[in-house]
Protein backbone atom coordinates (compact mmCIF):
# COMPACT_ATOMS: atom_id res chain seq x y z
CA UNK A 1 0.00 0.00 0.00
CA UNK A 2 1.36 3.20 -1.04
CA UNK A 3 1.77 6.43 1.29
CA UNK A 4 -1.42 8.21 -0.74
CA UNK A 5 -3.69 4.89 -0.14
CA UNK A 6 -3.46 5.02 3.31
CA UNK A 7 -5.04 7.89 4.11
CA UNK A 8 -7.45 8.14 1.37
CA UNK A 9 -8.58 4.69 2.97
CA UNK A 10 -8.68 5.94 6.70
CA UNK A 11 -10.54 8.90 5.76
CA UNK A 12 -13.56 6.46 4.06
CA UNK A 13 -13.28 4.00 6.97
CA UNK A 14 -13.89 7.43 9.16
CA UNK A 15 -16.64 7.79 6.91
CA UNK A 16 -18.14 4.58 6.27
CA UNK A 17 -19.38 3.32 9.79
CA UNK A 18 -22.09 0.45 8.65
CA UNK A 19 -21.88 -3.13 6.89
CA UNK A 20 -25.40 -3.56 5.94
CA UNK A 21 -25.99 -4.69 2.91
CA UNK A 22 -29.57 -3.36 2.38
CA UNK A 23 -28.28 0.34 2.67
CA UNK A 24 -26.85 0.22 -0.48
CA UNK A 25 -30.38 -0.97 -1.75
CA UNK A 26 -32.28 1.51 -0.49
CA UNK A 27 -29.52 4.34 -0.87
CA UNK A 28 -30.17 3.19 -4.86
CA UNK A 29 -34.31 3.33 -4.38
CA UNK A 30 -33.78 6.91 -3.06
CA UNK A 31 -32.10 7.72 -5.84
CA UNK A 32 -33.46 6.33 -8.59
CA UNK A 33 -37.17 6.76 -7.34
CA UNK A 34 -37.34 9.29 -4.99
CA UNK A 35 -35.52 11.74 -7.49
CA UNK A 36 -37.92 11.72 -10.62
CA UNK A 37 -40.35 11.72 -8.48
CA UNK A 38 -39.23 14.91 -6.89
CA UNK A 39 -38.44 16.31 -10.28
CA UNK A 40 -41.97 15.44 -11.46
CA UNK A 41 -43.73 17.37 -8.29
CA UNK A 42 -41.35 20.27 -9.08
CA UNK A 43 -42.86 20.62 -12.89
CA UNK A 44 -46.57 19.85 -11.60
CA UNK A 45 -45.91 22.60 -8.91
CA UNK A 46 -43.84 25.02 -11.72
CA UNK A 47 -46.83 24.24 -14.18
CA UNK A 48 -49.78 25.25 -11.62
CA UNK A 49 -48.47 28.00 -9.94
CA UNK A 50 -47.62 29.37 -13.36
CA UNK A 51 -50.96 28.92 -14.69
CA UNK A 52 -52.63 30.49 -11.88
CA UNK A 53 -50.30 33.45 -11.28
CA UNK A 54 -47.26 33.94 -14.05
CA UNK A 55 -44.40 32.22 -15.37
CA UNK A 56 -42.22 33.54 -12.98
CA UNK A 57 -43.42 33.02 -10.11
CA UNK A 58 -44.16 29.14 -11.07
CA UNK A 59 -40.54 29.00 -11.98
CA UNK A 60 -39.55 30.28 -8.91
CA UNK A 61 -41.74 28.15 -6.93
CA UNK A 62 -40.53 24.90 -8.36
CA UNK A 63 -37.11 25.42 -7.80
CA UNK A 64 -38.50 26.04 -4.05
CA UNK A 65 -39.43 22.09 -4.48
CA UNK A 66 -36.30 20.70 -6.41
CA UNK A 67 -33.38 22.13 -4.75
CA UNK A 68 -34.24 21.54 -1.40
CA UNK A 69 -35.80 18.50 -1.99
CA UNK A 70 -32.26 17.34 -4.00
CA UNK A 71 -30.31 18.14 -0.83
CA UNK A 72 -32.76 15.82 1.30
CA UNK A 73 -32.64 12.81 -0.66
CA UNK A 74 -28.87 13.64 -0.32
CA UNK A 75 -28.39 13.53 3.12
CA UNK A 76 -30.47 11.02 3.40
CA UNK A 77 -28.55 8.53 0.38
CA UNK A 78 -25.55 9.37 2.81
CA UNK A 79 -27.36 8.24 6.22
CA UNK A 80 -28.14 4.79 4.24
CA UNK A 81 -24.41 4.50 3.43
CA UNK A 82 -23.11 5.32 6.95
CA UNK A 83 -21.28 8.18 6.55
CA UNK A 84 -20.82 10.34 9.09
CA UNK A 85 -22.10 13.74 8.18
CA UNK A 86 -19.84 15.67 10.81
CA UNK A 87 -16.63 15.61 8.79
CA UNK A 88 -18.39 16.56 5.44
CA UNK A 89 -20.20 19.49 7.39
CA UNK A 90 -16.31 20.81 8.63
CA UNK A 91 -15.09 20.23 5.59
CA UNK A 92 -18.08 22.06 3.56
CA UNK A 93 -17.62 24.93 5.81
CA UNK A 94 -14.32 24.92 4.93
CA UNK A 95 -14.70 25.27 1.32
CA UNK A 96 -17.93 27.26 1.78
CA UNK A 97 -15.30 29.96 3.15
CA UNK A 98 -12.78 30.00 0.44
CA UNK A 99 -15.71 29.63 -2.47
CA UNK A 100 -17.29 32.84 -0.76
CA UNK A 101 -13.92 34.35 -1.06
CA UNK A 102 -13.51 33.83 -4.83
CA UNK A 103 -16.88 34.03 -5.54
CA UNK A 104 -17.96 37.81 -4.99
CA UNK A 105 -19.54 38.87 -8.33
CA UNK A 106 -21.54 35.53 -8.13
CA UNK A 107 -22.95 36.52 -4.52
CA UNK A 108 -23.68 39.79 -5.78
CA UNK A 109 -25.66 38.43 -9.06
CA UNK A 110 -27.75 36.14 -6.66
CA UNK A 111 -28.68 39.27 -4.13
CA UNK A 112 -29.56 41.38 -7.34
CA UNK A 113 -31.61 38.27 -8.74
CA UNK A 114 -33.62 38.29 -5.06
CA UNK A 115 -34.43 42.29 -5.87
CA UNK A 116 -35.44 41.52 -9.84
CA UNK A 117 -37.51 38.42 -8.25
CA UNK A 118 -39.06 40.41 -5.72
CA UNK A 119 -39.17 43.86 -7.64
CA UNK A 120 -40.58 42.35 -11.01
CA UNK A 121 -39.56 44.83 -13.67
CA UNK A 122 -40.10 42.21 -16.34
CA UNK A 123 -41.89 38.66 -16.11
CA UNK A 124 -40.82 35.80 -18.09
CA UNK A 125 -41.64 36.43 -21.83
CA UNK A 126 -41.76 39.88 -21.68
CA UNK A 127 -40.09 42.01 -24.18
CA UNK A 128 -37.26 44.30 -22.78
CA UNK A 129 -34.32 46.29 -23.97
CA UNK A 130 -31.33 46.08 -21.95
CA UNK A 131 -28.75 48.92 -23.53
CA UNK A 132 -28.47 48.04 -26.83
CA UNK A 133 -30.06 44.21 -26.21
CA UNK A 134 -33.66 43.61 -26.94
CA UNK A 135 -35.50 40.03 -26.25
CA UNK A 136 -37.84 38.16 -24.86
CA UNK A 137 -37.23 37.11 -21.05
CA UNK A 138 -36.58 33.08 -21.22
CA UNK A 139 -35.72 32.91 -17.61
CA UNK A 140 -34.95 35.35 -14.08
CA UNK A 141 -32.12 32.70 -12.50
CA UNK A 142 -30.29 33.26 -9.53
CA UNK A 143 -27.26 34.75 -11.61
CA UNK A 144 -28.21 35.58 -14.70
CA UNK A 145 -31.22 37.11 -17.10
CA UNK A 146 -31.73 34.72 -19.91
CA UNK A 147 -33.09 36.52 -23.28
CA UNK A 148 -33.79 35.42 -26.52
CA UNK A 149 -33.47 37.61 -29.45
CA UNK A 150 -35.84 38.59 -32.32
CA UNK A 151 -32.94 37.10 -34.33
CA UNK A 152 -32.83 33.97 -32.32
CA UNK A 153 -29.83 34.59 -30.77
CA UNK A 154 -29.12 33.77 -27.03
CA UNK A 155 -27.93 36.50 -24.81
CA UNK A 156 -27.18 35.73 -20.87
CA UNK A 157 -27.22 39.24 -18.94
CA UNK A 158 -25.56 38.58 -15.38
CA UNK A 159 -28.37 40.17 -12.59
CA UNK A 160 -26.06 42.71 -11.54
CA UNK A 161 -25.73 43.95 -14.29
CA UNK A 162 -29.51 44.24 -15.08
CA UNK A 163 -30.09 46.36 -11.74
CA UNK A 164 -27.10 49.02 -12.55
CA UNK A 165 -28.41 49.72 -16.36
CA UNK A 166 -31.75 51.02 -17.47
CA UNK A 167 -33.77 48.53 -18.66
CA UNK A 168 -37.20 49.19 -20.91
CA UNK A 169 -39.63 46.58 -20.34
CA UNK A 170 -41.70 46.82 -24.41
CA UNK A 171 -44.52 44.83 -23.27
CA UNK A 172 -45.12 45.65 -19.93
CA UNK A 173 -49.01 47.25 -21.08
CA UNK A 174 -51.29 45.86 -23.28
CA UNK A 175 -51.22 48.71 -26.21
CA UNK A 176 -48.42 50.35 -27.74
CA UNK A 177 -47.97 53.73 -29.50
CA UNK A 178 -46.81 53.53 -33.05
CA UNK A 179 -44.67 56.52 -34.38
CA UNK A 180 -44.30 57.11 -37.84
CA UNK A 181 -42.29 59.76 -39.43
CA UNK A 182 -43.31 61.41 -42.15
CA UNK A 183 -41.79 63.84 -44.99
CA UNK A 184 -43.41 65.73 -47.32
CA UNK A 185 -42.70 68.60 -49.91
CA UNK A 186 -42.68 71.91 -48.90
CA UNK A 187 -45.33 72.73 -51.51
CA UNK A 188 -47.24 70.61 -50.42
CA UNK A 189 -50.79 71.58 -48.23
CA UNK A 190 -49.71 70.10 -44.63
CA UNK A 191 -53.74 69.98 -44.05
CA UNK A 192 -54.50 67.92 -46.92
CA UNK A 193 -51.55 65.61 -46.39
CA UNK A 194 -52.47 65.56 -42.36
CA UNK A 195 -56.16 64.18 -43.64
CA UNK A 196 -54.47 61.53 -45.54
CA UNK A 197 -52.88 60.03 -43.85
CA UNK A 198 -55.63 60.19 -40.95
CA UNK A 199 -57.76 58.39 -43.24
CA UNK A 200 -55.33 55.87 -44.15
CA UNK A 201 -54.88 54.96 -40.45
CA UNK A 202 -58.50 54.97 -39.65
CA UNK A 203 -58.87 52.29 -42.33
CA UNK A 204 -56.49 50.33 -41.19
CA UNK A 205 -58.16 47.16 -39.05
CA UNK A 206 -54.97 47.10 -36.70
CA UNK A 207 -55.43 50.72 -35.30
CA UNK A 208 -57.19 51.52 -32.36
CA UNK A 209 -59.55 54.53 -32.38
CA UNK A 210 -59.40 54.86 -28.78
CA UNK A 211 -56.82 56.49 -28.22
CA UNK A 212 -57.19 57.72 -31.93
CA UNK A 213 -54.54 58.46 -34.05
CA UNK A 214 -52.98 62.00 -34.14
CA UNK A 215 -50.83 64.10 -36.81
CA UNK A 216 -48.65 66.67 -35.73
CA UNK A 217 -45.74 68.97 -37.44
CA UNK A 218 -42.33 67.72 -35.59
CA UNK A 219 -40.21 69.88 -37.34
CA UNK A 220 -38.85 71.83 -41.09
CA UNK A 221 -35.77 69.54 -42.44
CA UNK A 222 -33.89 70.41 -44.88
CA UNK A 223 -35.71 68.85 -48.23
CA UNK A 224 -39.28 68.37 -46.12
CA UNK A 225 -41.63 69.27 -43.40
CA UNK A 226 -41.61 66.30 -40.98
CA UNK A 227 -44.73 65.42 -39.88
CA UNK A 228 -45.04 62.03 -37.44
CA UNK A 229 -48.38 60.05 -37.24
CA UNK A 230 -49.31 58.66 -33.99
CA UNK A 231 -51.05 55.32 -34.16
CA UNK A 232 -52.08 53.25 -31.46
CA UNK A 233 -52.15 49.11 -31.30
CA UNK A 234 -52.63 46.12 -29.51
CA UNK A 235 -49.00 45.42 -28.19
CA UNK A 236 -49.03 42.03 -30.58
CA UNK A 237 -49.90 43.80 -33.82
CA UNK A 238 -47.38 46.07 -33.19
CA UNK A 239 -44.82 45.34 -36.38
CA UNK A 240 -47.92 44.19 -38.30
CA UNK A 241 -49.48 47.62 -37.80
CA UNK A 242 -46.23 49.46 -38.92
CA UNK A 243 -45.46 47.47 -41.79
CA UNK A 244 -48.95 47.92 -43.44
CA UNK A 245 -48.85 51.64 -42.56
CA UNK A 246 -45.79 52.21 -44.24
CA UNK A 247 -46.77 50.48 -47.76
CA UNK A 248 -50.52 51.99 -47.13
CA UNK A 249 -49.18 55.41 -46.91
CA UNK A 250 -46.67 54.83 -50.18
CA UNK A 251 -49.60 54.24 -52.08
CA UNK A 252 -51.92 56.18 -51.21
CA UNK A 253 -49.10 59.42 -51.54
CA UNK A 254 -48.38 58.01 -55.31
CA UNK A 255 -52.55 58.15 -55.69
CA UNK A 256 -52.61 61.45 -54.56
CA UNK A 257 -49.89 63.19 -56.21
CA UNK A 258 -48.31 63.90 -52.51
CA UNK A 259 -44.53 64.13 -52.75
CA UNK A 260 -42.31 62.68 -50.80
CA UNK A 261 -39.07 64.42 -51.02
CA UNK A 262 -35.42 63.10 -50.92
CA UNK A 263 -32.46 64.98 -50.19
CA UNK A 264 -30.82 66.82 -52.40
CA UNK A 265 -28.45 69.92 -53.01
CA UNK A 266 -28.58 72.99 -55.25
CA UNK A 267 -25.41 74.80 -56.91
CA UNK A 268 -25.59 78.45 -58.21
CA UNK A 269 -23.17 81.06 -59.28
CA UNK A 270 -25.18 84.14 -60.29
CA UNK A 271 -24.37 86.79 -62.85
CA UNK A 272 -23.36 89.27 -59.86
CA UNK A 273 -20.59 86.58 -58.41
CA UNK A 274 -16.94 87.83 -58.16
CA UNK A 275 -14.80 85.31 -60.03
CA UNK A 276 -13.43 82.77 -57.06
CA UNK A 277 -9.78 81.98 -56.86
CA UNK A 278 -8.03 78.98 -57.41
CA UNK A 279 -4.81 76.99 -56.90
CA UNK A 280 -1.83 75.48 -58.74
CA UNK A 281 -0.85 71.65 -56.98
CA UNK A 282 1.73 73.70 -55.34
CA UNK A 283 -0.99 75.84 -53.23
CA UNK A 284 0.25 79.11 -54.57
CA UNK A 285 -2.56 81.32 -56.02
CA UNK A 286 -2.56 82.26 -59.69
CA UNK A 287 -2.40 85.64 -60.70
CA UNK A 288 -3.86 88.20 -62.83
CA UNK A 289 -2.31 86.77 -66.23
CA UNK A 290 -2.76 83.52 -64.95
CA UNK A 291 0.84 82.56 -63.52
CA UNK A 292 1.87 82.12 -60.06
CA UNK A 293 1.71 85.52 -58.22
CA UNK A 294 5.70 85.12 -57.43
CA UNK A 295 6.21 84.62 -60.89
CA UNK A 296 7.62 80.94 -60.61
CA UNK A 297 6.44 78.18 -62.85
CA UNK A 298 3.20 78.62 -65.05
CA UNK A 299 0.39 76.25 -64.32
CA UNK A 300 1.23 74.20 -66.96
CA UNK A 301 4.39 72.80 -64.92
CA UNK A 302 6.63 73.82 -67.61
CA UNK A 303 9.79 75.35 -65.72
CA UNK A 304 11.61 78.20 -67.24
CA UNK A 305 8.36 79.81 -69.07
CA UNK A 306 5.98 82.61 -68.24
CA UNK A 307 3.49 81.69 -70.49
CA UNK A 308 2.59 79.39 -73.93
CA UNK A 309 5.13 79.05 -76.12
CA UNK A 310 3.96 82.00 -78.32
CA UNK A 311 4.60 84.47 -75.68
CA UNK A 312 1.27 84.98 -74.33
CA UNK A 313 0.41 83.96 -70.95
CA UNK A 314 -2.48 81.58 -70.38
CA UNK A 315 -5.94 83.19 -69.87
CA UNK A 316 -6.93 84.45 -66.66
CA UNK A 317 -9.67 81.98 -65.05
CA UNK A 318 -13.46 83.01 -64.64
CA UNK A 319 -15.88 81.36 -62.55
CA UNK A 320 -18.43 82.95 -64.86
CA UNK A 321 -17.01 80.95 -67.97
CA UNK A 322 -19.08 78.42 -69.11
CA UNK A 323 -17.32 76.94 -71.97
CA UNK A 324 -13.41 77.22 -73.66
CA UNK A 325 -12.68 80.77 -74.58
Amino acid sequence: MTGLEEPILGFWQRLVRTEDPGAFLRALLLLFVAIPVLMAASRAIRGWVGRKYTAQQGMVAGKVVLYPGLVLILISVLQQLGFSLAPLLGAAGIVGIAVGFASQTSVSNVISGFFLIGERPFEVNDLIQVGDTIGSVMSIDTLSVKLRTPDNRFVRIPNETIVKSQVTTITRFPIRRLDLNVGIAYREDVGRVRDVLLEVAGANPRALMEPAPNVFVDGYGESSVDLRLAVWTVRDNFLALKSSLLQEIKERFDADGIEIPFPHRTLYVGSESDPFSIRTDRGKPLGSGGEEASGGEDVSGTPGTSGDQDGRGPEPFDSRDTGPR
